[in-house]
C-alpha cells in the first residue's frame, strides 16, 4: 500500500476521450516528509510516518520539535502512519504525488462537513408526516412515534433521532485518478471527496 497526505483544493470537471464531462476533485498531495520509520523489531509492526503542511515553531511543542529535527525537517501540522508501504523509505525522505499513476484507483479519507444539530429530515432523510390535512399541525418535519408504551416501555438504543450531524471520518473508495500534475503536486480524482475546501485528506492505494 502506498499513501500520501493532501489537502482538498476544490472541485472541477474534465472531459474524457469520448467527450463526457466528468466531475472531479483536485487534491494537493504532498510533498510529505518521512518523520519516522517503524520496524517490527523495535515497534512490533512496520509502518512509515509521513508529515505534511508547514507549521510555526511557536505552535509546536519541544518534544515534537525534537521529533522533526531528528528527521531533518521543519515543523509540520499533519502526521499520519501508513502500514505496508510499497517501497522502503528512509528517515527524512520526501514523498511526492508521483507515488500514484494516472488511471489507477485510490481511497480518499477525510472529515465530513459539520452541520451542527439537525432534525431527522435532514439527518436521516425522513419524509415527516407528509400530510397537512386531517388535523395535522406543524408535523411535516416531525420524527413521529419513537416506541411503544407498555412494551418495551423504553426507547431502543440507536434510534434515529435529531442530533449533531456531520464531522465524521468518511472514506470514499475506488476513486479513479484522472490526472496528475507533478510540478504542482496536484492529484485529480474522479468524483467527490469528504470535507470542505482546505481540509486534510488521506489518499491510499492498496496493492
Amino acid at each position: 500500500m502506498s499513501g500520501i497526505i493532501g489537502k482538498k483544493i476544490g472541485m472541477t470537471s474534465l472531459y474524457d476521450a469520448s467527450g463526457k464531462n466528468l466531475p472531479c476533485t483536485v487534491i494537493e498531495a504532498g510533498p510529505c516528509v518521512v518523520t519516522q520509520v517503524r520496524t517490527k523489531d523495535v515497534d512490533g509492526y512496520a509502518a512509515i510516518q509521513l508529515a505534511y503542511d508547514e507549521a510555526k515553531e511557536k505552535n509546536t511543542s519541544k518534544a515534537m520539535m525534537g521529533h522533526f529535527k531528528k528527521a531533518g525537517t521543519t515543523p509540520k501540522r499533519m502526521l499520519v502512519e501508513f502500514t505496508r508501504f510499497e517501497n522502503q523509505r528512509s528517515l527524512g525522505e520526501v514523498v511526492n504525488v508521483d507515488v500514484f499513476k494516472e488511471g489507477e484507483y485510490v481511497d480518499v479519507a477525510g472529515v465530513s462537513k459539520g452541520k451542527g444539530f439537525q432534525g431527522v429530515v435532514k439527518r436521516y432523510n425522513f419524509k415527516g408526516v407528509n400530510d397537512a390535512t386531517h388535523g395535522q399541525h406543524n408535523r411535516l418535519r416531525a420524527p413521529g412515534s419513537i416506541g411503544a408504551s407498555s412494551y418495551p416501555s423504553r426507547v431502543f438504543k440507536g434510534m434515529r433521532m435529531a442530533g449533531r450531524t456531520g464531522g465524521n471520518r468518511v472514506k470514499m473508495i475506488n476513486l479513479q485518478v484522472l490526472k496528475i500534475v507533478t510540478d504542482k503536486n496536484l492529484l485529480i480524482v474522479k468524483g467527490s471527496v469528504p470535507g470542505p475546501n482546505g481540509s486534510y485528506v488521506i489518499v491510499e492505494r492498496w496493492n
